[in-house]
């Protein structure tokens, strides 16, 4: 009996001949690259994170630019009996320009920090990038172990409904047993609850993984039917400790978020020394009643801010960005510590499952098939009892089971590997 995994690709070739939505020449094959590709560029996630990013990095030059000069138009010493500007000697009518000058050095921490804040943003953009990444990987992994695991329930359940007509032909002549045709039949009916199961699973996962491609939920995804099965050899934890120190862009961001808060602190202790306001203004006055011509008048002015109220301003103002910067440098020391730790533990999960795969594939299963081929003889000619055979080929699917299961893990935690570390790059 073909698999359903089977059913549905033979359903979708026939669809795709038929002309049908997907384009000419496009596979309906989802690869494990064009998926993170696809995520990377399409995930609106990652695309605000991306769109924040370019925002901040507009800030800087706006906050390292002088404020804006102020214009003013004044009519002063305006008799309110007439409004006549020819009256009274002192009236003017003036206009007038004044700049805010801020202590030197302000103006230079002020875009400092905000650049320090916005290349922080722009390594969290790469950092999302790479747990993206990492999400995609380990749910394609899930659904290709899935698809595997189905095949091999597939194939098991075959091979139980041949041993179902074996027992009921043997029984029929005399030579079996009711109940190995029942045990038969159980062992089938419990591969079909595996079978609902997984499915259901294999639903889940893909439905999560068309959200972060930005596809429709339900959008049908195929796997490719193998992949290369080859393990690679990784770095020492010492030396993928070394690349994340260098690398993670969440350490980074980090010290960049450090250098923002120091130029902050820098910016309070500036505020100590009074920022300046410039001015001048040009008074026009017209002529008398009389004809008499009278001079025009210039005005200058210059005012400066002084900090009356330090002790519970500026000086808070510094006490908090010290504490601030503490802040930061604490929280790199932590992140640094968590990160060494997520790389030991994927290394060690990496080690582990790298390990039981090479086992089941080179050792257990080929010893495990030869035992099942072993005792399917023995059983046709009644040397070997029926429940011996059926858990000989029970034993056998958990193995190549527990291989998929172990080879699924050793991708997984590579995906977790590359994305704790920060890089592809950490192989030997």
């Amino acid at each position: 009996m073909p698999s359903p995994i089977l059913f549905k690709r033979l359903a979708l070739a026939v669809f795709l001949l038929a002309g049908g939505a997907v384009g000419a020449g496009e596979s309906p094959v989802l690869t494990l690259k064009a998926a993170t590709e696809q995520a990377v560029q399409d995930n609106p996630d990652l695309a605000q994170m991306q769109a924040r990013a370019q925002a901040m990095a507009a800030i800087p030059s706006q906050v390292g630019t002088l404020p804006d000069p102020v214009i003013s138009f004044n009519a002063l010493n305006l008799p309110v009996d007439t409004f006549d500007t020819r009256q009274e000697p002192m009236t003017q009518i003036q206009v007038g320009i004044s700049q805010t000058l801020p202590f030197p050095g302000k103006l230079t921490l002020r875009e400092q920090a905000a650049a320090f804040e916005a290349a922080a943003a722009l390594q969290n953009v790469t950092e999302a990038r790479w747990w993206l990444q990492k999400n995609v990987k380990t749910i394609w992994w899930g659904i290709f172990y899935l698809d595997h695991a189905l095949q091999i329930i597939d194939s098991n359940q075959t091979l139980l409904r041949q041993f179902i007509q074996i027992t009921r032909t043997k029984y029929e002549v005399g030579e079996g047993l009711q109940q190995e045709v029942l045990l038969a039949q159980l062992e089938l009916s419990k591969l079909l609850d595996q079978q609902i199961k997984f499915e259901g699973s294999r639903r889940n996962l893909a439905a999560q993984l068309n959200v972060l491609l930005d596809r429709p939920a339900n959008l049908e995804i195929m796997l490719p039917d193998s992949v290369d099965e080859k393990l690679p050899a990784i770095m020492a934890e010492a030396g993928l400790y070394q690349r994340a120190e260098s690398a993670r862009a969440l350490l980074e961001a980090q010290r960049e978020n450090i250098n923002a808060a120091q130029a902050r602190l820098d910016l309070a202790e500036k505020d100590y020394f009074p920022d300046l306001d410039v001015g001048a203004a040009y008074g026009a006055r017209d002529d008398t009643l009389s004809g008499q011509e009278r001079a025009d008048f210039l005005s200058m002015r210059l005012s400066v801010s002084v900090p009356v109220f330090l002790a519970d301003k500026q000086a808070k103002a510094v006490d908090q960005r010290t504490s601030e910067l503490m802040q930061q440098r604490y929280a790199l020391q932590d992140q640094w510590n968590q990160v060494r730790g997520q790389i030991s533990q994927a290394h060690s999960d990496y080690r582990r499952a790298r390990e039981q795969s090479e086992l089941f594939k080179t050792g257990i299963i080929p010893q495990a098939r030869q035992t099942v081929a072993s005792m399917l003889s023995g059983y046709q000619v009644n040397k070997v009892d029926f429940l011996n055979l059926l858990q000989s080929q029970i034993t056998l699917f958990n193995y190549e089971m527990q291989y998929w299961n172990a080879f699924t893990e050793a991708q997984q935690a590579l995906a977790q590997l590359t994305a704790v570390v920060g890089q592809e790059n950490i192989y030997e």
